[in-house]
């Protein structure tokens, strides 16, 4: 079993930070405008100054226990305890970013040198998009076409509404709102941001978390308006996947909503959007704006739901794998 997480700088510094920018900025798949247009800009106007401001934000969430990104410790986690739940059948795990290390090419070494001839990845990202799970797929299947005998390779979808995800994201809610010594006038479910041409030229990714905030506004017998969905982490002048998270949460005092949670179901382990976008960043501008109460619902991260959904992500492959 493979994992593939979105990835992170090994440290706060400045030069890290920059080497994990730029390899993510890079990305085709991300950045869609010509190299001949986009690397100078990168270069000069991007990478100059947006490492000192990320590593900032970097250092106000990093774990310094495991002197490592929550991104970074959490995947991990996930990994170690999907491998436990997947002994007995002596299958193992290993886990890659698209950025950064561990790499993806470095993981499925790690899995061959195991012996392992069938390898399933599972790309943590719940909603489908070309930027992620596309540009994931992508730089496993590099791999490959480096390989002299290449092991078989199975991907496994997105799962927007699976049972078990939307199931681990009901409990996620439900055991946060327990804790708070209020009661949130409105759950917010901020997901990634996307440009609006992505999806008028294909990409299904608003549509997929659609289905997952239907899914839990189910789950949780909330109405629409209890439950409205937002997009987050806006990048350059062009327009994006609307409403905008940050102003519209800012409306809200406005309008008597002072009262207000958080979750991000587009994201299954907490990291820099997460923890400081969210947590943080629009924290402080709620309650600028009049807010009085905010709280932020943690992402699975290794969570029993989530270590559940990966092993039901998992077992339909291992059961195939051992009836052939």
């Amino acid at each position: 079993m493979l994992l593939i997480n979105l990835g992170t700088p090994d440290d706060t510094g400045y030069f890290s930070v920059r080497r994990y920018l730029q390899e993510f900025l890079s990305d085709r798949r991300v950045i869609e405008a010509p190299p001949a247009i986009w690397q100078p800009i990168l270069h000069a106007a991007v990478l100059s100054r947006r490492p000192f401001q990320s590593g900032e934000n970097y250092a106000r969430i990093w774990d310094r226990v495991e002197n490592a990104s929550p991104l970074f410790v959490y995947t991990k986690r996930q990994a170690e305890q999907l491998a436990e739940r997947l002994e007995p059948e002596g299958i193992p795990v290993a886990y890659g970013m698209r950025y950064g290390k561990p790499s993806i090419k470095a993981a499925v070494e790690n899995l061959m040198d195991r012996g392992c001839d069938r390898i399933v990845s599972i790309p943590l990202y719940p909603q489908y998009s070309a930027t992620t799970t596309a540009t994931a797929n992508d730089q496993l299947f590099r791999r490959l076409m480096r390989l002299r005998r290449q092991p078989f390779i199975t991907t496994v979808p997105s799962f927007p509404d699976h049972p078990a995800f939307i199931k681990a994201l009901e409990t996620s809610v439900r055991e946060r709102f327990a804790e708070l010594s209020f009661k949130p006038q409105r759950l917010i479910a901020s997901y990634h941001g996307l440009p609006k041409t992505c999806v008028e030229q294909g990409d299904p990714y608003q549509e997929e978390c659609a289905r997952t905030t239907k899914a839990l506004a189910k789950a949780l017998d909330l109405r629409d308006e209890q439950l409205p969905m937002t997009f987050q982490s806006r990048f350059g002048p062009m327009e994006w996947l609307q409403p905008y998270t940050a102003p519209f949460v800012a409306s809200l005092p406005a309008q008597g909503i002072t009262k207000i949670a958080v979750i991000m179901p587009g994201f299954m382990a907490d990291c820099i959007e997460t923890l400081d976008e969210i947590g943080h960043e629009l924290r402080d501008e709620f309650m600028e704006a009049g807010g009085e109460e905010f709280a932020l619902v943690p992402c699975l991260n290794d969570s029993s739901g989530a270590i559940d959904l990966l092993e039901e992500l998992a077992r339909p492959y291992v059961t195939s794998f051992r009836s052939s």
